[in-house]
């Protein structure tokens, strides 16, 4: 029987692949290869921490129903991530010796512990004399001693240790290296003019290994990195005496106690070490053990130094203002009188940053609230809510405490912005608030003024600068309606808050009425072309996995309704025979990460779309808080639709989604079009046209 949907965990290595394909292509400018090779290997921690462990404790169950979210046997499903993992980290270690020929005509090297020079090995002694050591805790192993905590994320150094009158016996220790507090890069005097030599701080570390053990008297040393990935889900537990603030410090603690997912080492080393490493952890065959090459932890190499030839960032990608912000124009004066919509990364974040600032400035602005996801670690959103609240605005901040892994930077955010006297909300029970709203009222000449915007990503300055996505500004009266209802539902969490989101009538919120209104648009287009008409669809998601909207759109394609798909990442849906119109899916992985959510119904030539903050996932639309606001602006609708054509056309950065998941790029006789730069010219064009 044939499938009928790809594994969300396969699809979503197919994505990381096409990350490595960034990596690998050699048009790509170098720093930018190297920071792909980074994000392949962040992204694959971060599976490994989640999803893996995820399909591990659901081979635990019997349960068919609790697995029927994963597609097929989570047996098999570790089985082919294994195989499939194995396959990339291959590719990965010849790319990476290609980007070093690559680093070597410009004249830049890594040096490793046995390579350096005298001179180099002086300045390294004195950098960790100076630097490091008092950063540096060895600890020495043997069958005796518990197991030290290891921590996930950090980079360990395992050593073996002999002194040379001792044939057999050999001594193990480890070192956690401190990558946080003294980074993972040092640049060392070449001696050589223009060359330009770069130490990772395991090989400062293996310089100094007499020193560190010199109590002992070893005189020979063998070390070698290794790094552990250790499950990173917690449950939050249902005691009813205990605040979610106490529950979320709990299972962000909890997560120290995480089981080993993976165990990745340098091939090289001692093979002794290694079973006792294993023997410790308590991995066993079923866990990755995998053997690999010198380097690990290579998230570290997205902040690679900046040792290259000077790399000028083209035109194409510096971001400029929007053409309603002309200069002068206070921001608020603008979206009071039109929509406006924000595109991101080519125009500038400034607008965000300054529509909160004049509301903290303003004598007339009397409350301003906003949803919180993930925020910037200096944020210029906060410092602006903060002095509004200093000047008597009553801010209310939706914080959401279960971003994962940013609990903790949450948290402090949470107790900074209540000591500055914010109302901080913390969401309903069971339910992440994932929606990007903000509302801002004022009162005026005896009448109340209201306006905010509605985002599909993150209200953060340092993403928006690297993410694509759409915030929409706005003070249509609807909207705002809407909003207020979102915060009323968010202010009593305990209270019926599927009620208070029911009533919302512009905004598509989840999870009362977005699944609803999206399966009546479909089967409106269903309609449309049982009547004659043409029906189609254009969906931008960066998931497409929940198993009834794919069902869906197998009736649209069954019918003949045309289907293009735009999604980044998980794709599930795959082509029937029985399909009357194929569906279309392609992936855009390029210099920016691309995060818009955007949904085109032509609707009997009557067009509707909508950005959202929700992706097509069973947890997005089931079981948080999301919002789709419909686009009624009809100049902006265009371009959105003309944004959505563009890279709709790409032919240098777009993939193939198909049944197999081979990520082939797509190609055909049409001029070339890479879809980032093409949209960056016509949202210029659109700026001349002001």
């Amino acid at each position: 029987m044939p499938k009928k949907y790809n594994p969300r965990d396969i699809s979503w290595l197919s994505f990381n692949g096409r990350v490595l394909q960034e990596a690998a292509d050699e048009s790509v400018p170098l720093p930018m290869r190297i920071k792909f090779l980074g994000i392949f290997s962040n992204n694959l921690d971060e599976f490994f921490r989640v999803r893996v462990a995820g399909l591990k404790r659901a081979t635990e169950i019997k349960d068919k129903g609790a697995n029927a979210s994963f597609f097929e046997d989570p047996s098999i499903i570790l089985e082919d991530v294994h195989s499939i993992v194995i396959k990339q980290q291959k590719k990965f270690d010849q790319i990476w010796k290609n980007v070093q020929k690559e680093m070597a005509k410009q004249l830049v090297f890594i040096r490793s512990a046995d390579e350096l020079t005298e001179d180099q090995i002086a300045f390294v002694k004195d950098y960790y004399k100076e630097n490091v050591e008092s950063n540096v805790i060895p600890l020495l192993l043997d069958d005796i001693r518990p197991m030290p905590y290891l921590r996930d994320k950090s980079l360990y150094l395992g050593i073996a240790m002999r002194k040379s009158q001792w044939q057999y016996e050999t001594k193990f220790a480890i070192i956690e290296l401190p990558t946080r507090i003294v980074g993972r890069f040092l640049i060392v005097p070449s001696g050589k003019k223009h060359e330009k030599h770069v130490v990772l701080l395991e090989d400062v570390i293996k310089v100094n290994l007499p020193h560190i053990f010199s109590y002992f008297g070893f005189d020979e040393f063998y070390a070698h990195a290794f790094k552990i990935t250790k499950d990173a889900d917690f449950d939050i537990d249902n005691d009813v005496n205990t605040t979610l603030v106490e529950k979320i410090t709990k299972g962000v603690k909890n997560r120290r106690k995480g089981k080993p997912t993976r165990f990745v080492f340098d091939k090289n080393m001692d093979t002794n070490l290694v079973e006792f490493l294993i023997k410790k952890l308590n991995l066993s065959k079923k866990d990755s053990i995998i053997p690999g090459q010198k380097i690990h932890n290579f998230k570290h190499f997205m902040d690679f130094p900046n040792v290259f030839k000077a790399y000028k960032k083209p035109a194409e990608r510096t971001a400029f203002d929007h053409p309603a912000f002309d200069e002068g124009k206070r921001i608020t004066d603008v979206i009071t009188k039109q929509d406006v919509l924000l595109s991101f990364p080519y125009h500038t974040f400034d607008p965000i940053i300054d529509l909160l600032r004049e509301a903290a400035m303003d004598p007339d602005v009397v409350s301003m609230q906003i949803t919180i996801y993930r925020m910037a670690t200096n944020s210029k959103i906060a410092n602006a809510l903060i002095n509004a609240s200093r000047n008597g605005k009553k801010v209310t901040v939706m914080m959401e405490l279960r971003a994962r892994f940013d609990e903790e930077h949450n948290l402090e955010w949470k107790e900074r912005f209540e000591m500055e006297g914010i109302q901080v909300l913390l969401g309903v029970p069971n339910k992440k608030v994932h929606a990007k709203l903000c509302i801002i009222k004022k009162r005026a000449e005896a009448k109340t003024i209201q306006y905010g915007f509605v985002s599909t990503g993150n209200i953060n300055e340092k993403t928006a600068a690297l993410y694509g996505d759409y915030c929409l500004m706005t003070s249509d009266r609807h909207v705002m309606a809407d909003i207020n209802r979102i915060f009323a539902a968010l202010q009593k969490p305990k209270a019926d808050t599927g009620a208070w989101l029911a009533k919302c009538k512009h905004l598509l919120v989840c999870p009362t009425t977005m699944r609803e209104k999206l399966v009546a648009h479909i089967d409106r287009e269903i309609a449309e072309v049982q009547a004659g008409r043409r029906g189609h669809m254009i969906i931008k998601v960066n998931s497409l996995s929940d198993k009834d909207l794919i069902k869906k759109l197998y009736d649209a394609a069954e019918i003949g309704v045309e289907i293009d798909m735009i999604v980044r990442g998980i794709y599930c849906a795959m082509n029937q025979k029985k399909f009357k119109q194929a569906i279309r899916g392609i992936s855009i992985v390029d210099e920016y990460l691309e995060h818009a959510r955007v949904m085109y119904f032509h609707n009997g030539g009557n067009e509707d779309i909508y950005i959202s903050s929700a992706d097509w996932m069973t947890r997005n639309l089931d079981h948080r808080i999301e919002a789709a606001v419909r686009i009624n602006d009809s100049k902006i609708r265009s371009q959105l639709k003309d944004m959505l054509t563009i890279q709709l056309q790409d032919n240098v950065k777009a993939r193939h989604l198909d049944n197999s998941l081979e990520n082939n790029y797509v190609e055909n006789e049409s001029p070339a079009c890479r879809s980032q730069i093409e949209i960056h010219k016509y949202l210029q064009s659109e700026l001349l046209k002001n």
